[in-house]
């Protein structure tokens, strides 16, 4: 123990005298697979989703090339394309259910649809799932009228098409967990359709581990102030959750975890991921659960105790957001296709698809992680357990930042289950993630204080 305390001091001191320096350590397939995303393809999808008129919750189910009904029609056929590819472990199928009536903002019920695409794992003892989603529905001004032109071409087609790229890409691959892509309706109405399967997640007691919302990733300029960037995206994370008991809150302040729940350490995760594989695309997270007083797919899953977060691109343009389609003053107005960034739609696909294989690909995260309470120290002293699922870990990663930070500064590898740091935790916090012979990391666990002394 006392020569691992040395090693890792002298590799900490190392770090620190070389801190501008970053490796990058790639695994090639999971870069093949970003590499693959075409922008080409992503256009193609946005236009034909354009080319419906209207995608908006109310608009006609019954015809093959007009409305909502036509779209996810022609989502579901274009997923299952990908079946051949994938051996079978692919499966597409429609999620009906019924919303609306008095008091709702549907006001009449009717049934929708999602669309949910199912990558079946390869190991039959993962039960992990991790899911990504985008919303297939439009709107123009009047989210009543559902025949006026609602051409959603960013919102949120673009989310749609990077699904589809995934799907068409990562079919071909295998994974231990099972990731489900999901093109969902209702978000125009009050995030219907991911309430619907938030909910049936929650009463069927999925191992849910992470949710990736992504609604609206094609705008990189902005109105009014007229930014304009396709290096920057935002990933939105709740801080204090949702979902919080009276231990979990307790826990919390004992522990000063405020910024480090679940979906901060996702958001976390995706930073680091997706600027691993993806050039030319900084990662911005941003702390609330989403824009000033909005919301997303995401918050439903939240809401029902789940970890999950919205991409977002990082500026948005209020010509185009819900507005009538029309020339104005010399202003187009109207969320078209020609306004779509391609390249940076397939950049934000590919950080969704970077972080979905990572997690996929992991090792379980270690159990029972505990930060020792007992005793005055300037040590911090670690342990967890093994996880009793999948497939071993090579080793774990114990994750380090000084309290006021927002992000992790250092990981260091450990082959054992416990670690003592000359760092006190009175001014750093830790958490610990496992780590397989190829590099794929598992979520992040912040410990939990225990005054046990392992054996």
């Amino acid at each position: 123990m006392k020569n691992l305390v040395l090693t890792i001091v002298f590799s900490l001191f190392l770090t620190s005298i070389a801190f501008a320096q970053t490796t990058i350590n790639r695994d090639p397939e999971i870069k093949q697979m970003v590499d693959e995303i075409s922008k080409d393809n992503i256009e193609l999808y946005v236009r034909k989703l354009v080319s419906f008129k209207t995608r908006h919750n109310l608009s006609t189910q019954n015809d093959s090339n007009l409305g909502i009904g036509a779209a996810w029609n022609w989502i579901k056929s274009e997923m299952e394309k990908s079946i051949p590819a994938s051996n079978g472990r692919l499966s597409v199928e429609f999620m009906n259910y019924k919303t609306g009536g008095e008091k709702q903002r549907i006001k009449n019920e009717i049934e929708l649809k999602n669309v949910i695409a199912t990558l079946k794992g390869n190991d039959p003892s993962d039960t992990r799932i991790f899911l990504v989603s985008a919303h297939l529905d439009s709107r123009a001004f009047d989210n009543s009228d559902g025949n006026i032109t609602a051409p959603g071409a960013n919102d949120d087609a673009s989310g749609i098409a990077a699904i589809l790229e995934m799907v068409r890409i990562m079919s071909k691959k295998e994974f231990s967990g099972t990731i489900i892509f999901t093109a969902v309706s209702g978000e125009e109405h009050g995030l219907l359709g991911a309430a619907h399967i938030a909910s049936i997640a929650k009463t069927e007691n999925w191992n849910l581990v992470a949710m990736l919302n992504n609604d609206m990733i094609g705008n990189s300029g902005s109105s009014e102030t007229l930014l304009n960037d396709n290096m920057r995206v935002r990933v939105f994370s709740e801080g204090v959750p949702a979902f919080e008991t009276k231990q979990m809150a307790r826990a919390r302040a004992f522990s000063s975890a405020e910024n480090d729940g679940k979906a901060r350490q996702l958001a976390r995760y995706i930073k680091e991921i997706g600027e691993r594989y993806v050039d030319q695309l900084t990662v911005t997270l941003i702390y609330r659960n989403d824009r000033f007083g909005r919301g997303g797919d995401h918050t439903p899953f939240c809401k029902e105790g789940f970890t999950a977060v919205r991409i977002c691109e990082f500026n948005e343009n209020y010509d185009r957001t819900h507005q009538v389609v029309r020339e104005e003053n010399g202003i187009h107005y109207g969320d078209t296709p020609e306004f779509v960034d391609y390249e940076y739609v397939r950049k934000n696909a590919g950080i969704n698809l970077a972080t979905l294989a990572n997690l996929a690909s992991a090792p379980y995260a270690p159990q029972n992680v505990g930060i020792q309470m007992a005793g005055l120290s300037n040590s911090t002293s670690l342990s967890w357990e093994e996880p009793e699922n999948g497939k071993k870990p090579n080793g774990y990663y114990v994750l380090i930042r000084e309290t006021y930070q927002p992000l992790w500064e250092r990981k260091i590898f450990v082959k054992d289950t416990q670690i003592t740091l000359p760092y006190s935790k009175d001014n750093y916090f830790f958490a610990v993630q496992s780590v397989d012979v190829d590099g794929h990391e598992s979520e992040i666990i912040f410990p939990s204080p225990t005054r046990k002394n392992k054996n």
